[in-house]
């Protein structure tokens, strides 16, 4: 069982905004932080939400729509604002409705008045500009924070040196309004991260009961092929991937390394037995499910005696949410939807741990300032 250690609790609060399925919350409630509300403007985040935390105060709504009812000395106003607008696995259209969602969080910001912010987006926020001002986004976001009275610093984070097994990269807003908080530090690196201790048993043992986990050998595809040929009882299964087959890197994954960046529509699965994987020269004349007519990249084919796709517990431990955090939705499409667009609980653990260093420095609760933060506790029990 993979569990996230909870530190002591305090007294400082968090409101949360654009939640989804809760890492950002999560990961501030694992560090001692007081939950206010949360908000989403999906029905299946809210459920998961609900599901998980039933006595917490969750809002279906639309941001634009929204101001939250708890407006008294808020301490954190978290914010992972949609990242589609600006990812490279979109279209990157600076004129993107989403892109703009940003300025909602200044306007809930200048009623609330929290003493931090933490925005959390996608790192392509540094050269992506605006589309009126020709400012980079993560420049015209600082400015306009600090039209309401914040001051602002960001920094870019590779999350396998965070304790998360995958190479994703977030960019991370804080701002304060006190001049007492300047000596705020974003966490350290610590060494990278592998994901043998996240999802190795799970794809030796099917037999491991969890939610939202049913493995099942049998995978259907047109590209890739479960060939049924026996095999060594000392082989050992390997996670695989089956979609973007024009990719160059290797599908064959190892498992002492960090995984890629899990995300909302790449397709990962197990391969176990006489594992073969090749490149081929795709018929784009006459072939079926031609994507591409231009294109003339090779594709990746794999074969294996068993092959089948990742569950969504697996997905979930990628992005270090605990085997006890339960997803709602009515089909694998919506559960996947909502682990891809999170943000890894065990690195906003890391960042909360350094909020929670600064207002204890700042209130006195402490009387020096650590130099960094100790990376989280993790553990499988």
């Amino acid at each position: 069982m993979f569990t996230i250690e909870s530190e002591s609790h305090t007294q400082y609060t968090f409101l949360s905004l654009f939640s989804g399925a809760g890492g950002l919350d999560l990961g501030f409630e694992k560090a001692g932080f007081v939950h206010t509300e949360s908000s989403d403007i999906l029905d299946i985040a809210v459920r998961t939400l609900l599901r998980n935390r039933p006595s917490w105060d969750v809002f279906q709504e639309d941001v634009r729509e929204y101001t939250p009812s708890f407006r008294k000395d808020l301490d954190v106003l978290l914010a992972g604002f949609p990242c589609q607008g600006f990812s490279l696995g979109g279209k990157r259209e600076a004129s993107d409705v989403r892109n703009t969602l940003y300025k909602q969080v200044i306007r809930i910001a200048s009623v609330m008045q929290p003493r931090v912010i933490i925005m959390e987006n996608v790192l392509n926020l540094r050269t992506m500009v605006h589309p009126v001002t020709g400012k980079p986004f993560a420049t015209q976001i600082a400015e306009e924070l600090a039209g309401i009275g914040y001051t602002t610093i960001y920094q870019s984070f590779r999350v396998s040196y965070y304790g998360v097994p995958q190479t994703r990269r977030r960019f991370i807003f804080f701002a304060y309004k006190k001049p007492n908080f300047r000596r705020f530090r974003f966490p350290e690196p610590g060494k990278e991260t592998t994901i043998r201790k996240f999802i190795y048993d799970l794809g030796q043992d099917t037999s491991i009961v969890l939610p939202n986990h049913n493995p099942q050998w049998g995978f259907k595809s047109y590209a890739h092929t479960e060939t049924n040929e026996p095999y060594s009882t000392s082989d050992i299964a390997v996670p695989v991937r089956f979609s973007r087959t024009a990719s160059e890197g290797n599908p064959v994954r190892d498992f002492d390394s960090p995984f890629p960046a899990v995300d909302t529509a790449t397709v990962w699965g197990w391969a176990l037995g006489n594992i073969v994987a090749t490149r081929i020269e795709k018929n784009r004349e006459n072939d079926m499910y031609v994507r591409n007519p231009e294109s003339n990249a090779k594709l990746w084919r794999i074969s294996a005696s068993r092959l089948r796709p990742f569950t969504a517990r697996e997905y979930a431990r990628l992005q270090t949410f605990p085997d006890d955090w339960i997803f709602e939705g009515d089909n694998k499409r919506d559960i996947q939807l909502q682990i891809g667009n999170a943000v890894p609980v065990i690195f906003a653990k890391e960042i909360a741990m350094s909020v929670r260093n600064i207002l204890e420095y700042v209130d006195g609760v402490k009387t020096t300032l650590k130099p960094d933060v100790q990376p989280s506790l993790f553990d499988f029990m």
